[in-house]
């Protein structure tokens, strides 16, 4: 074996040690305590209507890493500071963890979790492959992290579940500033024409690159959910391309195997559409409620119909 093979095969256990470590350090969050603890997003808000949809949130979290990872100061910061190379599936589900706690978790559970993600972000720092230097915590980076998570929750829902009024889509971007000044974020996006004004600016810098297909196939193959058939998880990686901006999918030559079929799009609808509809009593969003004394199925209830229970709470 060469010296450069021996360091590769080093390099590589590293990774495959550290992501052991990670997945032994998850943290359990326990969203029914402490009793009567608020959640930085109120119950009766949008964000609590849309995180508790498994689709939105898959369809939403894949389109932001695309926008994401269309910046090379982001995805060189993931690939080569993360495990994301070695375990995609747990370095997911571990950002998908800190979504959700952001929005129903207890507000000290998740100014906890949220500071301990900063820490670790400010570790991060490096130079991508043309030579320019990055940290994570940089303004600019943190701005359009927040904003890419925003615009793709939303954006999937809307498209995928049930359409968002443009009053509720404001409103869904309003409700996520708190969790976004607790990461760092200076400039939220309050508006879909904000995030484009934000896309526009970076737009220079987006470019192609391998990593992006590498991601989308690891998701279309199926293997963070075996027991989901597969030609969901191919539809849901199309469904997270067809939400992309035009111009970004352009720009990062995206092509037509990642177009949305109409079987794509039915099979989403119909998967969005009835997990809407299942009061899932093991879900953060259920043990959110019934830690603010509410009914478990709160949030799945009308807007009329949460208001009448919280008015008659006072």
């Amino acid at each position: 074996m060469t010296q450069a093979a021996r360091a590769e095969a080093a390099l590589d256990d590293a990774l495959h040690d550290r992501a052991r470590k990670a997945a032994a350090q998850e943290r359990h969050i326990d969203y029914r305590s402490p009793a009567g603890e608020p959640a930085l997003v109120a119950p009766d808000s949008v964000q609590w209507r849309v995180f508790r949809n498994p689709v939105a949130l898959g369809v939403g979290g894949v389109a932001a890493v695309l926008l994401e990872f269309a910046d090379a100061r982001i995805r060189s910061g993931v690939w080569e500071h993360s495990v994301y190379p070695v375990d995609p599936i747990g370095r997911s589900r571990r950002t998908g963890l800190a979504a959700m706690v952001g929005v129903y978790g207890p507000q000290s559970t998740a100014r906890a979790v949220i500071a301990g993600v900063t820490r670790m972000h400010a570790r991060v720092g490096g130079t991508t492959p043309d030579g320019t230097a990055y940290r994570a915590l940089d303004p600019e980076l943190l701005d359009w992290v927040h904003a890419t998570a925003s615009f793709g929750f939303m954006k999937a829902y809307d498209r995928f579940v049930r359409p968002l009024s443009a009053a509720d889509q404001t409103r869904f971007f309003a409700e996520g500033e708190p969790v976004g000044a607790l990461y760092g974020v200076r400039h939220p996006v309050r508006s879909e024409a904000d995030f484009t004004a934000m896309m526009e600016r970076l737009l220079p810098r987006f470019e192609p690159h391998p990593i992006n297909l590498e991601f989308l196939d690891i998701i279309a193959s199926g293997k963070a959910a075996p027991n989901v058939p597969r030609a969901l998880h191919r539809a849901l990686a199309r469904g997270a391309v067809a939400i992309l901006p035009p111009v970004v999918r352009k720009r990062l030559q995206l092509g037509g195997e990642w177009n949305l079929s109409l079987a794509d799009r039915a099979m989403l609808r119909l998967a969005g559409t009835l997990a809407d509809r299942v009061h899932d009593k093991s879900s953060p969003a259920w043990a959110a409620a019934e830690r603010l004394g509410l009914p478990g199925r709160f949030s799945w209830l009308e807007p009329k119909q949460q208001r009448r229970i919280l008015l008659a709470r006072g």
